[in-house]
């Protein structure tokens, strides 16, 4: 589902099912943290999308619970996931950096 917000954007909405008493309980704890729903997930995605380590540490518990991935794939990621972060520390980049070098690629090699 699409949504347009006042500058013309699109915005996607994610749904999923959960039951009444964790909907109700997630409502409760957000209040007391005094953040909004809405924040929450996006940072959830973020953390999830920039590979934090503390979200990816539970992601591996979760994964380990839900039985959905084999090990030998849970090793690959992680080993990954390790060369990615060593590569970024030794080049000391950060995302911001990351994108502009993409964008000078994307600006002298417009054909690819």
């Amino acid at each position: 589902m699409e949504r347009e917000d006042l500058y013309g954007n699109f915005k996607k909405v994610v749904q999923f099912h959960d039951s009444d008493k964790r909907y109700a309980d997630l409502r409760v704890r957000l209040h007391y943290d005094e953040i909004r729903q809405g924040e929450f997930f996006r940072g959830l995605v973020m953390g999830y999308l920039e590979r934090d380590e503390d979200l990816m540490k539970f992601l591996n518990k979760l994964k380990d619970k839900i039985e959905r991935q084999s090990g030998k794939k849970r090793r690959k990621i992680k080993k990954s996931d390790k060369k990615r972060k060593e590569t970024v520390d030794k080049f000391g980049l950060n995302e911001e950096e990351l994108e502009s070098i993409f964008d000078m690629i994307e600006k002298e090699h417009s054909d690819l």
